[in-house]
């Protein structure tokens, strides 16, 4: 679909005076008028066909008609109400939010799937925007965004450097950054005083680091980057640091620009008494030795963990719903390495009842081994073994704690809390998602959370 549209000065100039609006300097307004560079930087975002996209801050829509071109599927996120109401008459075939994007809840676009994220960001606000829709869990599949030049230079510098931070090493963990382009002051209007720059973030491949505790992680690194000119040993206290900095690589006296990415895995792992290799830390657990229960949840013998699932026979297993203080419910990101629903979302921590244990005895067992944490434990309902759970009998626990957790690297991926409100649209648009034994369980207890 073609527009008739361009942004251009004159088309910027004369709406701002049809909607009797200037630039405002509070909302960090410099809209972008180089049409050949806002087609340009649409097809950096890469969007496909049908696929879904969030804009922040579209402004006067510069890149919203070439992304428009490209899918309908796409919402655009803009706080100026001068201009709300226009951006709805010149786009109507998009979803447009009226609201300040720090406030927007990116956890609701984790029902339309993975989604490209862009805009131009508002320079006072950039940094806290990205960590905004990068800290996992993160609906986006790759993020492109328009920054001033030195905060662009920050997130690609290298150990090291002056400009390599905090901020470098918490978003780079998860995210590969790429500056794809210096964008001189004069492409936009008004004229901002500084270089901009455009990045684009996307997941790192699943081999280029190993897992750690996320949370541990970005502990340990906002303490060391929070006085750069102290040596780590004295701001961060570890146990056996020397041992630390031999396994890490670094001398005992490194600063926390020194390390990189790598190095600052390894430091967490070493931290957290874990090994780097979480693939084989993932253990073979074909062996473990289950109850077998008939159609009444009656044992009737013991056998292997492999053998059970391979024969589909009866067994049981437990479930944990742990809410927050705001009633919603924090769900697991299953590991890549597990043996059954890699990746897929699932319960706060579930496992099966071994052999010669009680459903009572177990749920407490996974919730501190899942999550680290104790909390009283309710029953909510229980489940019948069918295909959906795998052919287990699900007695469901429900616990309230605010976290934080400690989620084991080679078992959860990450975590999150989400309303009930937004697990049910999500499973409604994407059941796939989910792991199918979490599906069932929600079903049954849904009503009563």
């Amino acid at each position: 679909m073609a527009l008739n549209r361009a942004v251009k000065l004159s088309t910027i100039a004369a709406t701002l005076a049809e909607l009797g609006a200037k630039p405002t300097q509070s909302l960090g307004q410099n809209f972008l008028h180089d049409q050949n560079l806002a087609r340009w930087i649409v097809e950096q975002v890469g969007i496909g066909e049908g696929e879904p996209w969030l804009e922040i801050g579209p402004g006067l829509g510069a890149l919203t008609e070439y992304a428009l071109e490209r899918s309908k599927n796409g919402t655009l996120l803009e706080k100026d109400d001068r201009i709300i109401h226009w951006l709805r008459a010149q786009f109507p075939a998009l979803e447009v939010v009226h609201g300040d994007a720090l406030e927007y809840d990116p956890r609701v676009l984790f029902s339309r799937g993975p989604v490209k994220v862009f805009g131009n960001l508002p320079y006072y606000i950039s940094s806290q925007l990205m960590f905004q829709f990068a800290t996992e869990p993160s609906p986006a599949s790759s993020m492109t965004f328009t920054l001033q030049r030195e905060l662009a230079e920050r997130m690609c510098a290298g150990p090291g450097t002056k400009e390599y931070g905090a901020i470098t090493v918490l978003i780079g963990r998860r995210w590969k950054v790429k500056l794809l382009r210096i964008l001189p002051p004069h492409v936009f209007t008004p004229v901002p005083k500084v270089d901009s720059a455009i990045i684009i973030l996307t997941p790192r491949e699943d081999d280029a680091l190993p897992e750690c505790d996320g949370a541990l992680f970005t502990k340990l690194v906002k303490t060391a980057f929070s006085q750069r000119r102290k040596q780590m040993k004295k701001l961060l206290q570890l146990d056996r640091w020397p041992e630390l900095c031999a396994a890490v690589g670094i001398l005992e006296t490194a600063r926390a620009e020194e390390l990189s990415l790598a190095q600052w895995v390894t430091l967490t792992n070493f931290a957290a008494g874990a090994t780097a290799d979480h693939s084989t830390k993932a253990q073979d657990l074909t062996g473990e030795i289950f109850d077998v229960v008939n159609e009444r949840d009656e044992v009737i013998g013991q056998r292997p963990r492999g053998e059970v699932h391979r024969e589909k026979l009866r067994h049981r297993a437990v479930h944990i719903f742990v809410f927050n203080k705001r009633g919603e419910l924090f769900l697991q990101r299953r590991s890549r390495w597990k043996d059954m629903h890699p990746r897929d979302w699932d319960s706060s921590a579930a496992g099966h009842v071994n052999s010669g244990d009680s459903y009572a005895d177990t749920a407490p067992r996974e919730l501190e081994e899942e999550l680290g944490i104790s909390a009283p434990l309710t029953e909510l309902g229980s489940i019948a073994a069918c295909a959906g759970t795998g052919w287990e009998f699900v007695k469901i626990y429900r616990a309230q704690h605010d976290g934080p957790f400690r989620l084991p690297p080679a078992e959860i991926e990450c975590g999150g809390f989400f309303t009930c409100e937004q697990i049910d649209g999500w499973i409604a648009a994407r059941p796939g998602d989910f792991a199918s034994g979490f599906r069932e369980c929600w079903k049954a207890v849904r009503e009563r959370v």
